[in-house]
């Protein structure tokens, strides 16, 4: 496995993909964006997701994050997926541990439980920020690039 490739668990089985999902925000809520570094089960880069989304808080570009994964996965007939996310909260309430309070994240959490109930088989993971660094950097570019343009 190459240097580039996050290797923090093994690659799934033939027909999976894993998604390392991360969103940030500068303030909370301030200039916010996500990324998404998304591989095959023979490790090879499926995509790279990266996507501005203007003044947000941090757990709403977490979410963001990962209903790209999701959209990204049933747009290109993947059934099974495993989300790996720096974001113990919302994979929590993913995983039913947590409920979802806040208002504004309740929405795209029902969105995002309606996409994975249909996919064939989905799995989300919690690891140590340092270990998502692919998505952490498209995340960083996402947010970048909202703040340069903002300062045309």
């Amino acid at each position: 496995m190459s240097s580039e490739t996050p290797g923090l668990f093994p690659l799934p089985e033939s027909g999976w993909i894993i998604a390392y999902c991360d969103g940030g925000s500068r303030g909370n809520p301030g200039p916010a964006g996500y990324g998404v570094y998304i591989q095959d089960s023979e490790g090879r880069v499926l995509a790279e997701l990266s996507h501005y989304l203007g003044r947000r808080t941090n757990n709403f570009a977490e979410y963001s994050g990962l209903l790209a994964a999701l959209e990204f996965a049933a747009a290109n007939s993947h059934p099974r997926l495993r989300v790996i996310s720096d974001s113990e909260l919302m994979v929590k309430q993913m995983k039913g541990q947590y409920r979802v309070n806040n208002p504004g994240l309740r929405p795209l959490y029902e969105q995002a439980r309606r996409l994975a109930s249909d996919m064939e088989h989905f799995e989300i993971r919690h690891v140590l920020r340092e270990k998502n660094r692919h998505a952490d950097r498209l995340a960083n570019l996402a947010m970048d690039r909202g703040e340069a343009g903002n300062r045309k």
